[in-house]
């Protein structure tokens, strides 16, 4: 079992290079299926759960071919069936997406249900099955696997989403694409990735407008054919390493960036009194002084993001006075607050709130990812804390940061990767 291993307290100093956006790769590799022709999709962050996802297409039948560490070549031609129900397609949330690509192209799938990290709940595809049974398809479950069929051509329509979802829009957008007549979807999620999803699929020659606002309108077309795509850079993945450079103290240039997309993020620190200068496709992160509490609620974009909470959550830990936090997306986020209690954080839970009182220092201990955000919320903890941490059940973090020990080490932090089978690699804390 593989271990991170940490000795906290050393500031970050230097450069980092922010990798592809998983959640818009995990989303565009199930959207390659929709296309009649080779896809090339650059800038594929080279983590799990896209190593998984192209997996999942090459046992369907699909040709995928590594370019090179962050570019691939996907042929989903020679996918003959609609039955996606391995073991593989249950170790990951966004094995779903399969659901919209393969009612575009055959008018009926069959998906197991997925996995990913879990929130302390189920994570509810009820806007999905309402998008699916809209455009005409019957929607059911059986014995773990969601099945989709339409006896007549789906045929596209209006669908009003009773909460925002990134899903369910995913979903919903590569299930009009290639269908008769308009689809229109409203109170559409408005995250970078919606975005990059639509501009992936327009430029293989689908006719999507309005991604990015609460209005989506897809006019369904007969085929997608073959091309080249970038994806964006990681909003998240930024916001970590911006997080963790507050925390730490110090200053890193976070480059391959969006800056309007870490907006409020970069609004967030700026309030605890971090300084943060932005330029074209990069963003400085210095930290001098004490950091000061701050309020946050998490909401769909462009409001704080929810994958952003834990990371801020550790942040807070060591900021002057008491922080609120108000999780406004999940019913429960809060797992990681008991790791962070074994470091000495005085953080209590009640609902979708969490109080939080600063400390001057958390110390090392023995703790657990308990999702792929709150794994990233122990790391910067971890960083931060006097003595040596050490962070179990890492396969979650594993998930969706690139090379994290590789680009922390970069920075000055003091942090490997060993098996813990190996009791010189676990020095006891100071």
């Amino acid at each position: 079992m593989d271990t991170f291993v940490i000795n906290g307290g050393k500031p970050l100093f230097g450069e980092v290079s922010i990798s592809g956006a998983k959640n818009a790769a995990i989303a565009i590799i199930p959207a390659a299926v929709l296309v009649d022709g080779v896809c090339r999709i650059e800038n594929i962050p080279k983590v799990s759960d896209v190593t998984i996802q192209l997996e999942i297409l090459r046992e369907l039948g699909a040709s995928v071919r590594l370019v090179n560490q962050n570019a691939v070549e996907i042929d989903c031609r020679g996918i003959r069936n609609y039955i996606a129900v391995s073991d593989l397609n249950r170790k990951m949330r966004a094995s779903y997406y399969l659901l919209g690509a393969f009612l575009s192209r055959f008018g009926q799938a069959e998906v197991a249900m997925p996995g990913g990290c879990n929130f302390g709940g189920i994570r509810p595809i009820d806007q999905h099955i309402k998008g699916f049974e809209a455009l005409g398809a019957s929607v059911d479950i059986r014995n773990g696997v969601i099945c989709a069929h339409s006896e007549a051509p789906l045929e596209g329509a209006n669908i009003y989403l009773d909460v925002v979802s990134v899903g369910a829009t995913v979903n919903i957008m590569l299930a009009a694409t290639l269908i008769r007549g308009q689809t229109v979807i409203e109170n559409a999620a408005k995250e970078p990735h919606i975005v990059d999803l639509a501009n992936f699929l327009n430029s293989m020659g689908a006719d999507i407008m309005g991604a990015g606002t609460d209005v989506i309108r897809i006019r369904g077309v007969e085929r997608l054919v073959g091309g080249t795509y970038s994806i964006i850079p990681d909003q998240i993945e930024a916001g970590t390493y911006m997080a963790a450079a507050a925390a730490c103290g110090g200053s890193v240039l976070v480059k391959n960036v969006i800056p309007k997309h870490l907006d409020c993020i970069s609004a967030k620190l700026e309030e605890m009194g971090v300084e943060v200068e932005e330029f074209d496709d990069s963003v400085r992160i210095t930290r001098k002084g004490p950091l000061s509490k701050i309020n946050i609620k998490t909401l769909p974009y462009p409001g704080f993001p929810t994958d952003m909470q834990p990371q801020f959550g550790a942040l807070l830990c060591l900021a002057e006075g008491t922080s609120i936090i108000t999780e406004g997306v999940w019913d429960n986020r809060y797992r990681y607050a008991d790791e962070l209690r074994r470091m000495g954080a005085k953080i209590q839970v009640d609902g979708k709130v969490a109080v939080i009182e600063g400390i001057e220092e958390l110390s090392g201990a023995q703790v657990h990812a308990c999702d792929l955000r709150g794994g990233a919320a122990m790391i910067i903890a971890g960083l931060c804390a006097h003595g040596s941490t050490e962070i179990e059940q890492i396969e979650y973090i594993e998930r969706g940061y690139e090379d994290i020990v590789d680009k922390l080490h970069r920075l000055g932090a003091d942090i490997r990767k060993v098996h813990r089978d190996d009791p010189a690699a676990f020095p006891k804390a100071n």
